[in-house]
């Protein structure tokens, strides 16, 4: 958990959850702080030991610890964009999260939805732009039009990303993007219905679980709406069976070409009642609040049933 990028403290809260929720019983667990100064793993009387970055080992009174798996809880970088994934796969450390590309790939907007396209999945007409690049904001929002999204292009939890009104608010929301990311994609803005879907793989078998539909108090589902209190997330969505079963067919389709494997949760909006994709997280927040754990209550999946299912599924791989 942790992390090196704004995430972090959002990383910290899903960890401390995992650890929580995971059986005792099943399972000595050991939490471990991933950052750009440092990695330790954190004793419960907060004791800081730290992490053998050979073998990813830890030495603790004298004894070597050598883990058997890894649960992934790291938002954003280096947990959510491939780099963990590789370095544990190098290591063959099995780990609950998508593989090293998938990681890559789903952590990059840009890409991501590049790639789906071909598969007659749905998106928001986008422009691209990249730190240094000379831009013209008539040019964008011809494309575009307003009102429009600015954001970061491999960022998470809404960081960097602003709803632009008015044209003149073009340049300072690149400017807030370029802070986060090199990259920065700006999207048409699609009104509709938005809903978060999410697919695990539950003992063995691709699993949509129930969706939330997202209704945030503020001008769109930001910082605040995610982590304040400043939204409401509908689990089952008020959606029609019809649409419904039609982005789930999509969740899980995207999920399938992907080859994805642990958790995903993709967002959607329904324009014209077609569901548009937004985005797909790998490695969504995991608090007893946050969206996918809702879904999994619905689904009559406890905490400790979906994160020993994670790691149950990462130790047959080996």
């Amino acid at each position: 958990m942790g992390g090196y990028s704004s995430e972090y403290a959002i990383s910290l809260k899903t960890g401390n959850v995992v650890y929580k929720h995971l059986s005792k019983e099943i399972y000595n667990t050991y939490k471990v702080h991933i950052f750009k100064d440092k990695w330790v793993c954190v004793t419960t009387d907060e004791k800081e030991f730290p992490i053998d970055r050979n073998d990813f080992s830890v030495t603790i009174d004298d004894i070597k610890i050598i883990f058997d798996c890894v649960f992934n809880a790291i938002h954003g970088t280096p947990g959510e964009d491939g780099y963990i994934q590789g370095y544990l796969e190098l290591l063959d450390i099995p780990h609950t999260s998508c593989g090293m590309y998938q990681a890559a790939l789903t952590f990059n907007k840009r890409d991501l939805l590049s790639t789906l396209k071909p598969y007659g999945i749905k998106c928001a007409t986008s422009y691209y732009l990249n730190a240094g690049d000379p831009f013209d904001v008539q040019t964008i929002v011809a494309k575009v039009g307003l009102p429009c999204f600015v954001k970061a292009n491999k960022a998470g939890s809404s960081f960097g990303i602003s709803k632009v009104h008015e044209i003149s608010a073009l340049p300072n929301a690149i400017a807030i993007a370029l802070k986060e990311d090199d990259e920065v994609i700006i999207e048409s803005f699609l009104d509709g219905v938005e809903v978060s879907v999410g697919v695990i793989n539950y003992k063995g078998e691709i699993t949509v679980l129930p969706i939330t539909e997202i209704v945030s108090e503020n001008d769109f589902f930001d910082y605040e709406a995610k982590y304040l209190g400043k939204s409401q997330e509908i689990t089952p969505a008020r959606i029609s069976p019809e649409m419904e079963a039609q982005v789930n067919k999509i969740a899980k389709e995207i999920y399938e070409i992907l080859k994805m494997e642990g958790f995903s949760r993709s967002e959607f909006i329904f324009k014209n009642g077609v569901p548009h994709l937004l985005e797909v997280n790998t490695v969504p927040g995991m608090t007893e609040e946050s969206i996918l754990p809702q879904q999994a209550k619905v689904a009559g999946i406890s905490l400790p049933e979906l994160f020993g299912n994670a790691i149950e599924l990462a130790l047959s791989k080996k």
